[in-house]
């Protein structure tokens, strides 16, 4: 599989991760998904201590014993879980150097390749919270850092003040907020894009129609029903080259240069074979296409947080 620089960092990351938020908590099942996805060419998993309130971690650690030299590992910080599972918004500096502690041990590993804030508002203490990430990186803990984040104004802020290599964000064909400006900026510093939520919750997988059959009744984003049921039939209709809807949906989001992955979470050896598929038997998008499936679809905006 190919991989992509993330940021100006040493890391080479696989255009398809592996979201780990899926898994699941049979340790057995995880593992064997995981352990799939190794050998079929992915290298970045994704995590946080926040997924079935740090379980998630703990199944990852325990399925890469003997493999974590072969993985770019990510998780993420920042929601601070109390112990009736409930949780608030912590970016602090105390929080994040603490927490960080508690993750190594669930991850059974000393350090974390990627660690990224999970979330963040222009109100945080954002110097406070840089300089965490800064000292956990000198403290050779963490490789490098980046911020999960939907919010232009965060992000522009950690772009000019910090040394992030990298954003998490939702972007797909139905999703195309990114587009605005997002995309270009980021690629002009040198940060990378790492995207989810690239198949819509399943409305642009080859299970398109009965997703939407099944899920489609309150539309998706600004997408009415109506409209989902009329794109998804416009989109089987259309000349993809030959390709799957699924494929066409994540090479949409991996034309831009500033994506670096795709990441996609997976609660069965067969939906990541499909995804696997998907990626590995599929071309990159021709200019024509690309523009022909921005035709298709809205294009979108972010209305607050600017």
């Amino acid at each position: 599989m190919k991989k992509n620089q993330l940021g100006n960092s040493d890391l080479y990351v696989s255009e398809m991760g592996l979201g780990c938020m899926s898994l699941g908590t049979d340790q057995r099942k995880a593992g064997a998904i995981i352990d799939r996805a190794i050998d079929t060419g992915i290298n970045y998993l994704d995590t946080a201590d926040l997924y079935d309130q740090t379980v998630n971690e703990s199944i990852v650690g325990q399925a890469l014993k003997g493999k974590r030299e072969q993985i770019i590992l990510a998780s993420k910080v920042g929601n601070h879980l109390q112990p009736d599972g409930t949780w608030f918004w912590d970016p602090s500096k105390n929080y994040i150097k603490e927490q960080v502690k508690a993750s190594l041990l669930r991850l059974q590993t000393d350090y974390i390749d990627l660690y990224q804030l999970h979330g963040g508002t222009i109100d945080d203490p954002i110097d406070e919270t840089i300089e965490a990430f800064e000292e956990l990186k000198q403290e050779g803990i963490i490789r490098y850092y980046g911020i999960s984040s939907i919010r232009p104004n965060v992000i522009k802020e950690y772009a000019k003040r910090s040394s992030i290599v990298s954003v998490m964000m939702q972007y797909s064909l139905l999703d195309r907020r990114p587009e605005e400006s997002m995309l270009d900026f980021l690629h002009q510093e040198g940060i990378s894009v790492v995207t989810r939520g690239s198949l819509a919750k399943g409305f642009l997988t080859d299970q398109a129609k009965a997703v939407a059959e099944n899920k489609g009744r309150d539309g998706y984003l600004s997408y009415s029903s109506n409209e989902l049921k009329t794109i998804i039939d416009d989109l089987s209709k259309t000349d993809l080259a030959n390709e799957s809807l699924t494929s066409t949906a994540l090479r949409y989001v991996l034309h831009h240069p500033a994506v670096a992955s795709v990441v996609t979470g997976a609660s069965s050896i067969k939906q990541l074979d499909d995804n696997m598929s998907a990626i590995l038997h599929s071309n990159a998008l021709s200019e024509s296409l690309h523009e022909q499936l921005q035709k298709m679809t809205k294009e979108m905006f972010y209305t607050n947080h600017r």
